[in-house]
């Protein structure tokens, strides 16, 4: 009988350490992975970066300054920590893909990645958009919500309501709230 415990209690650890996490992707991102998301936000007129830092679980959230009629060029960084991640969204950027969603804002957006952060597929990443302000409090309280989506079966960069960018399938790598005022 001692011998089926034993044999058992092998079987049991073989099974567990095979299921371990480690196995998984390397460019899975979870939302444990990622404890920062910063958007850069320079004003395109006069070459002014504000930095808008987003942390994970935070009880409040960084609040956008934008001025209606401006012009502002926006860059994302990813990080974990102080590592940055961002460069491992772009080295998987086929499992990656933003979708921006400004909810009370009138905001005409573009995508304007270079080749290293558009994927083959012709979309882009989002990573390094432009957003021409019409209204930036168009309700009582604007906000962007900000998804890193993984591992889409297909993505859109086309506007569907208020957000800019689509994503069949996958899953949230990251999400972001800012709220924005004028």
């Amino acid at each position: 009988m001692k011998p089926l415990k034993y044999l058992i209690l092998i079987l049991t650890m073989v099974f567990t350490a095979s299921c371990s996490r480690a196995d998984e992707d390397l460019d899975v991102l979870s939302q444990e992975d990622i404890s920062n998301i910063i958007l850069n936000v320079k004003d395109d007129e006069t070459g002014i970066t504000q930095t808008y830092n987003y942390t994970v679980n935070s009880a409040t959230n960084p609040v956008i300054k934008l001025t209606d009629g401006k012009t502002y060029t926006v860059n994302a960084v990813f990080l974990n920590g102080n590592e940055d991640e961002t460069e491992s969204i772009i080295a998987a950027k086929d499992e990656h893909f933003l979708i921006f969603d400004f909810h009370g804002s009138i905001i005409n957006f573009t995508r304007i990645d270079d080749e290293s952060s558009t994927r083959t597929d012709g979309n882009k990443l989002g990573l390094v958009t432009k957003w021409e302000v019409v209204k930036a409090a168009n309700s009582s309280s604007p906000e962007l919500i900000l998804t890193l989506i993984h591992d889409a079966v297909s993505v859109s960069e086309a506007q569907n309501g208020t957000a800019f960018g689509t994503a069949n399938g996958g899953e949230s790598d990251a999400v972001a709230t800012y709220g924005i005022s004028n």
